[in-house]
């Protein structure tokens, strides 16, 4: 750690400004007090939801204490990611955890009591006009109604609650801490340990014979596992379903789609979509195939460098001059608020010694908000910049937009504003490159986003829909049958010009998103939406711009599906996964012609 430097060696103006959330401990302190009284409030409201004048009161301190609650816990956090091995700050951040837990104990009792009224008084508050702001909120709770099982039921599912997440424990605990992998040879021939860290590294490299063997380890260490692995998924699917029936919804994807109120139709147009455009990903593993200058493409060569390493080095200051260029079609209005969190101390640019490694945006309602990165000069890094700038516009937006309640957008509109700004600098930067292999090297990282985003995510979403369907309709999943459906699908999925080795059939064995069942699909969604947004505003201009700060001022205003439609964007359609799959056809198109010319190498 010695070339990295302590917290207090960073330059300020590379530091973020805390001081706009709390100017000093003192402050914070006050109103950590303050956030403890009214937290004794909350039990005055209890039992007495009848009426729409104790409805509105009770929302107002419910909306007052969790804001308190949540500009305390941002500040705590943030400080101690500062520097994580800080003593002060790291008990700071467990105060905050800790009142955050507390507030959540003490208005536990609202959404329980406000689905304890009848049909017709839950439509006499929605309709009352002095909740006018709260009628989100109360349509939101009137809709989930049906699934909200009496107190005696609910009190028993909250009790399951600790055995449920069981499945996920195991699996994580195996996974991480448990399973242990041989050594394989690097390419300098050295006997080095696998590791979940290290494979990709392995992947990537020049080496076919480095890749081979760290891919055949990596396998055949999970198919000595398989039984146990098959178990553990098998038991989390078990669970999937027991939650659905008890709540009384069709299905498992049915009870998790239901949350944000997602038709169905998003989830299967996405898998059908993507079915119909699957040669385009056959197309792009020929290529793929052609500029390794092999005979056969295997699964362990799709992580190796197409291009040799094009060494783009660029400063944080070039990166920002870069990037607001490359937004200029969001117009003046946008740039002006990213030069803002580029000059007002929104960023914390560089690591520093303890510091949280990663980035992120966050931040209070009422603050700007937050960014922080641990900066590198290269590509990717600027490509991270712009990503959680995307971000943190988008809760600018919303928040100066929207009342505290509505401001919070969804995961499944998260990823949105941050891709499309991907989207944009990578458009400027094909464009001005003249570079044949810069060119190819930018068309290379952008089709392979395509690949693992929307491609892959979209087979993952499949499998997890195939697993449970089987398992509903009373079928039981040996570890064969996991394998072969997974097998099958990456045959149909990479197509005949791909060598589908038969060790891919236990990849589904390690991927932990299978825990956090149907999540995956909002990452192939949010992307296919951005692109769609993207070509856009590059082809409409002016009304595709004014419709998109449409969908960032929304928040979470109304659902999703709606906020997307109202900007131009129907997920319930094929039509943003069609916009998505024309620019990655553009994208092969132009690497095939950079290819016949046969100077990328």
């Amino acid at each position: 750690m010695s070339n990295v430097p302590k917290r207090s060696e960073t330059a300020v103006e590379y530091r973020w400004k805390l001081e706009d959330l709390f100017p000093n401990q003192e402050a914070w302190d006050k109103e950590y007090a303050e956030a403890k009284q009214l937290i004794k409030k909350a039990a005055d409201f209890q039992g007495k939801l009848k009426d729409a004048a104790q409805l509105k009161a009770c929302f107002e301190l419910e909306d007052e204490l969790s804001l308190h609650v949540e500009r305390l816990y941002v500040y705590a956090n943030m400080r101690h990611h500062e520097d994580t091995a800080e003593p002060g700050f790291q008990a700071l951040s467990d105060k905050s955890k800790k009142l955050s837990v507390e507030t959540g104990e003490a208005l536990s009792f609202v959404t329980p009591e406000v689905l304890s009224l009848s049909d017709s008084e839950l439509d006499a508050m929605i309709n009352n006009e002095s909740l006018a702001k709260y009628r989100h909120t109360l349509e939101e709770m009137r809709r989930q109604k049906a699934h909200v099982l009496s107190k005696s039921e609910e009190a028993l599912l909250a009790q399951v609650g600790n055995v449920s997440t069981a499945p996920g424990t195991i699996f994580s605990m195996l996974n991480n801490a448990d399973l242990k992998f041989p050594k394989v040879k690097n390419e300098k021939g050295e006997e080095v340990e696998l590791t979940h860290g290290r494979y990709i590294q392995f992947l990537e490299s020049k080496n076919r014979d480095v890749r081979r063997e760290a891919f055949k380890a990596m396998y055949d260490t999970y198919g000595k596992l398989k039984n146990t692995l098959a178990s553990t998924l098998n038991a989390n699917v078990t669970k999937n379903i027991f939650y659905a029936k008890a709540r009384k919804y069709d299905s498992a994807l049915g009870m998790s789609l239901y949350g944000d109120n997602i038709p169905k139709e998003v989830y299967t147009n996405l898998i059908d979509t993507i079915h119909k455009h699957l040669p385009l990903m056959h197309r792009y593993m020929e290529l793929r195939k052609r500029l390794l200058g092999l005979d056969e493409l295997h699964m362990y060569d799709l992580f190796a460098p197409l291009v040799e390493e094009f060494d783009m080095e660029i400063s944080y200051e070039d990166a920002k001059k870069t990037i607001k260029e490359s937004l200029k079609p969001l117009g003046d209005d946008y740039l002006n608020v990213l030069q803002e969190g580029f000059d007002q101390g929104w960023i914390d640019v560089y690591e520093n010694e303890g510091k949280r490694s990663g980035a992120y945006s966050w931040g209070a309602y009422g603050t700007h908000p937050y960014v922080l990165l641990n900066h590198k000069d290269n590509l990717n890094s600027m490509f991270t910049l712009t990503h959680e700038m995307g971000h943190a516009l988008h809760s600018y937006y919303s928040d100066n937009n929207q009342n505290y309640r509505d401001a919070q957008y969804t995961i499944f509109l998260a990823e949105v504003a941050s891709t499309l700004n991907e989207a944009l600098l990578m458009d400027y930067l094909l464009g001005k490159s003249t570079d044949a292999k810069e060119k190819m090297y930018l068309l290379t990282y952008y089709a392979d986003q395509f690949r693992t985003t929307v491609f892959r995510q979209t087979m993952f979403a499949e499998f997890e829909k195939i697993v449970h369907e089987r398992t509903e309709a009373g079928e039981s999943l040996t570890p064969q049958e996991l394998s072969k459906i997974y097998y099958d699908l990456n045959k149909l999925y990479y197509g005949p010009g791909m060598v589908v080795d038969q060790d891919i059939e236990m990849e589904w064995a390690r991927i932990p998103h299978f825990y956090n069942s149907f999540y995956v699909y909002k990452y192939a969604t949010g992307f296919s939406a951005a692109t769609s947004f993207s070509k856009q505003i590059l082809e409409e201009g002016e009304p595709a711009v004014e419709r998109y700060l449409g969908f960032l001022k929304s928040g979470g205003s109304d659902f999703s599906i709606n906020i997307l439609k109202k900007a131009g964007v129907d997920m319930s359609t094929p039509e943003p996964i069609e916009q998505a799959m024309s620019v990655f056809e553009e994208l092969i198109g132009q690497m095939e012609e950079l290819t016949s010319s046969r100077n990328v190498k």
